[in-house]
């Protein structure tokens, strides 16, 4: 499984940035990035990846996500003489944490971004949000700023939502993020071959048991619950996409023992792996 961490740039001066994309169908990158995005299909459809969830997506499908949290459209079906395409919106890291939004006329709208740590899939009809997303294509400066609220209005009167997966693993904002998006990355390069724990606590230049406290404290949860929902995450993109084995599959995410595989599995995916499967066929 590939993972790459982006950077992305938003433009100094600038709270958010709103861009067309096409999207490629060749691309099963999964990847994650320290910004909220807001990610609308144009056109299209396939396979979403967020986190450890794992579903479809048409034309019309709109995503909330918070920050460093695991995600890729897969494309599998395009529409005649129309590339897959979407409309996808980045924010600032910090703009949770902005004075503007610290109002009490925008007390839901923070309150929206903070339940969007694992995802947020918001149903029914999104007309209204991608006529305003269209327009910020194309807006600057306070006329898009405007239309931003907007959408924001249009999407807290959703009232069918749906979490998508276990929420993201940091829910603070600040210097940190860069040294927790390191141990990151080094366990999704070496999530198969094995993670040493001294390993991991040597690139933030900790001994071991420093490093676990540290961990705990920026991201909520444990350095060794964030590996077993990495692993688990990967097998259930295996068991929906492929073929393969249960028992080369728990091999290929990192574990040695069938019964530890299975027992994680349903602990995070409330299924068992041949269950989840069935899911898919």
């Amino acid at each position: 499984m590939e993972f790459v961490y982006e950077k992305i740039f938003v433009p100094q001066k600038h709270s958010f940035i709103t861009r067309r994309l096409k999207m490629d169908p060749d691309s099963d990158k999964s990847h994650s990035h320290k910004n909220f995005e807001l990610n609308f299909i144009t056109s299209g459809s396939g396979r979403r990846i967020v986190g450890n969830n794992i579903s479809s997506y048409s034309k019309g499908d709109l995503v909330l996500l918070g920050p460093n949290i695991m995600h890729c459209w897969e494309v599998l079906e395009t529409e005649p003489d129309m590339e897959p395409e979407c409309i996808v919106t980045h924010f600032y890291e910090n703009i949770i944490s902005s004075d503007f939004f610290k109002i009490p006329e925008l007390e839901p709208i923070m309150e929206l971004l903070r339940q969007a740590d694992g995802g947020i899939l918001f149903k029914g009809s999104t007309t209204k949000v991608e006529n305003s997303l269209r327009k910020m294509v194309t807006l600057t400066g306070l006329e898009r700023y405007i239309e931003l609220l907007k959408v924001f209005n249009y999407l807290l009167r959703v009232e069918e939502r749906e979490s998508l997966a276990l929420p993201s693993e940091l829910n603070t904002y600040d210097k940190d993020y860069d040294q927790i998006n390191k141990v990151y990355e080094y366990v999704f390069k070496n999530i198969q071959e094995g993670i040493n724990l001294k390993e991991a606590a040597s690139l933030v230049c900790m001994e071991p048991s420093s490093f676990c406290r540290y961990f705990k404290k920026k991201t909520k949860q444990t350095f060794l619950d964030y590996v077993i929902s990495v692993r688990i995450g990967i097998a259930a993109k295996l068991l929906a996409e492929t073929d393969k084995q249960i028992t080369q599959i728990c091999y290929e995410c990192g574990y040695n023992n069938l019964a530890n595989f299975n027992h994680y599995f349903k602990v995070f995916m409330k299924k068992t792996p041949s269950e989840y499967r069935k899911d898919f066929r």
